[in-house]
């Protein structure tokens, strides 16, 4: 579960990790009421999960109620990438003169947590990652015993952190951890953590995903959760069950099972597609559930065409066909194009049921995805 920006920072101010002085506002007046309480410049900045909203408008600084008034106006209601935004976080701007990056995640390949530093902070840290991976100091941490004081203050150090707040620094990234771990965290990062003139360090952004396997165990947290959501088709995704989550191409793909699921997106980006989402509808699926995920993946204005990829192990094809032709005999006219992939248990049964008026079918996983991406090529043109 991704918690919004406003609810990681409460999280993290309550922990002690300085923030900015913020108020949450869901229409315009509450916006400059906000504004004129905090006093300006502020930032008003759109709650939704996405990356680079600063880029796509999403986040505009103000001087005074004329300027919040029409900021305020323009981003709420406005689609983000695909997401409305119906909340806004009105923030306290940071006068800063650097900005860094602290992060704790689960390196799944050393089996512990890594703690994370890099004095590039305010960018895209994947792609800091990948350009030059040396610039982002970590430290793996024995989840036994926690994070020492010394491994934080050595990762700040490697990374090159000015000595006049690397201590700043490392207790954040040791209340970051506590937290992550006392919270149950899959992800946790600040980024940017701003570095003022007067040498304060502030959160800047927060970010906060949470196991949602451990929420018994967080049941704050999990009250949290629908509005965490912040988007109808997440929300959708909780109702029905799946895993799902959102990209930003107009693809769409549903499979049973992860790796199904993770492969098929491989292959949409290696034709020249892009992904509009993971969606897998999980073993065993019935003909309702396979409906539902038609339902959700149609409810996307994003996607242009639907590839469909099932391998028939507890999941039966001749359910799936079902499944599909029930979703589209619903439409007068078939909203987007769905290309159908079935292998496997009854796959036979189910191509034979399968309405191909309605699907075009293919009899292997390159052929539908390739179907599906120029389909959805041909859409945009």
């Amino acid at each position: 579960m991704r918690l919004h920006e406003y609810q990681a920072k409460d999280l993290f101010a309550d922990a002690g990790i300085p923030t900015p002085d913020s108020t949450l506002a869901r229409t315009v007046d509450e916006a400059v009421d906000a504004a004129a309480e905090i006093g300006y410049p502020v930032a008003i900045k759109a709650q939704v999960h996405v990356g680079g909203r600063g880029k796509a408008g999403g986040i505009k600084l103000v001087d005074d109620g004329e300027e919040a008034r029409e900021a305020a106006d323009e981003i709420l209601g406005m689609d983000l990438k695909g997401f409305e935004v119906d909340r806004v976080l009105v923030e306290e701007a940071v006068d800063f003169v650097n900005e860094l990056y602290v992060g704790v995640t689960m390196d799944r390949g050393e089996g512990k947590p890594v703690a994370m530093v890099s004095t590039r902070g305010g960018v895209n840290i994947e792609e800091v990652a990948e350009e030059d991976p040396d610039a982002i100091a970590r430290e793996h941490i024995d989840p036994a015993f926690g994070m020492h004081d010394f491994q934080a203050r050595k990762v700040v150090y490697e990374a090159g952190v000015d000595g006049d707040i690397a201590r700043d620094v490392s207790s954040i990234l040791s209340t970051l951890y506590d937290l992550w771990e006392e919270r149950d965290g899959s992800d946790a990062e600040i980024n940017p953590l701003m570095v003022t003139s007067d040498g304060e360090v502030i959160a800047a952004d927060a970010v906060f995903n949470v196991d949602e396997d451990a929420l018994f165990r967080q049941p704050d947290l999990a009250e949290m959760e629908e509005d965490a959501a912040g988007d109808e088709l997440e929300a959708k995704a909780n109702e029905y069950g799946f895993d799902y989550v959102r990209l930003s191409g107009n693809v769409g793909i549903i499979g049973n099972g992860a790796g199904l699921v993770m492969t098929t997106l491989d292959l949409v980006d290696y034709y020249g597609g892009e992904p509009a989402n993971f969606l897998d509808i999980g073993g065993g699926a019935k003909a309702q559930r396979v409906a539902n995920a038609l339902d959700m993946v149609f409810s996307d204005e994003n996607v242009d065409a639907v590839v469909f990829n099932i391998f028939g192990g507890i999941t039966r094809g001749d359910e799936v066909a079902n499944g599909i032709n029930n979703a589209l005999e619903q439409f007068d006219e078939i909203p987007k194009p769905v290309i159908v992939r079935l292998a496997g248990t009854n796959a036979k049964e189910g191509m034979e049921i399968l309405n191909t008026d309605l699907v075009q079918v293919e009899a292997t996983l390159e052929d539908a995805v390739q179907g599906a991406v120029e389909a959805a090529e041909e859409v945009t043109q």
